[in-house]
């Protein structure tokens, strides 16, 4: 397999024309490699500087896990810290996460920053929504949103080789008229479900936010999911409180 490893995005895009297999970390495919065979020529986005930005309101694409800090929004910083183990972490990137595997750890924290998507096809780079990254698995260069006013994430517990454990991001933005938009984010199972509603300035709102949610695609959640929501929602509102 011959590996290259462009340093500008017009590189990249004669490599793609080449018909170059995008690869991250590898720490997905590598095993289906060895079972199935290696493709003739790889592409790494590793030294290409749009795919390695790591700001607090920007993640490339090429980031490993383990280097995503405090420096971007608390809910994806922990949403990165629970994939895998520290190995893992340290080999995995930001888009094979994304675009790559099956339970897309990251995609609820980009999902409640309302994050936009930069992505790289034989024309160019332009910008979609992550909806459209993750259906048509396109070539994801970075990550950008505006950063919320607080954010949070929870995991259930899980065995590891076990069925995905349950994920409730949320991430509250200031509105208009003094008011906020609550977004959040919901993996249950391999489906990920999302749903964003106005709120005020406390958790005594509590009860009309959920209301809120429950007529976006958050409605059909299971009562044990719907539990979590609650208690996420809730807690943020409680935070928010504190400021």
């Amino acid at each position: 397999m011959l590996l290259r490893l462009p340093t500008s995005l017009s590189e990249a895009r004669e490599h793609l024309a080449e018909q170059a297999v995008p690869v991250g970390g590898a720490t997905l495919v590598w095993a289906q490699w060895q079972r199935d065979g290696f493709p003739e020529l790889a592409m790494s986005l590793r030294r290409l500087p749009e795919a390695n930005v790591l700001e607090p309101e920007a993640l490339g694409a090429a980031v490993l896990l383990h280097r995503i800090d405090d420096r971007v929004p608390e809910v994806l910083h922990r949403a990165a810290g629970t994939i895998g183990t520290g190995a893992v972490r340290r080999a995995a990137t930001v888009g094979g996460n994304i675009v790559g595997s099956t339970l897309r750890c990251l995609l609820p924290a980009a999902l409640v920053l309302d994050a936009r998507a930069t992505v790289l096809d034989r024309d160019g780079p332009y910008e979609t929504d992550l909806a459209e990254v993750v259906a048509k698995r396109h070539l994801l260069l970075n990550l950008s949103w505006r950063t919320p006013l607080i954010s949070g994430y929870y995991k259930a517990p899980a065995e590891a080789g076990g069925p995905p454990p349950l994920v409730v991001a949320t991430a509250l933005s200031a509105g208009g008229d003094g008011r906020y938009r609550l977004r959040t984010a919901v993996r249950d199972g391999y489906e990920v479900a999302t749903g964003s509603t106005e709120c005020g300035a406390g958790a005594e709102d509590a009860d009309e936010v959920l209301d809120g949610l429950a007529a976006t695609g958050l409605g059909p959640l299971p009562p044990a999911a719907r539990d979590v929501v609650r208690r996420e929602v809730t807690g943020l509102l409680r935070r928010l409180d504190g400021r």
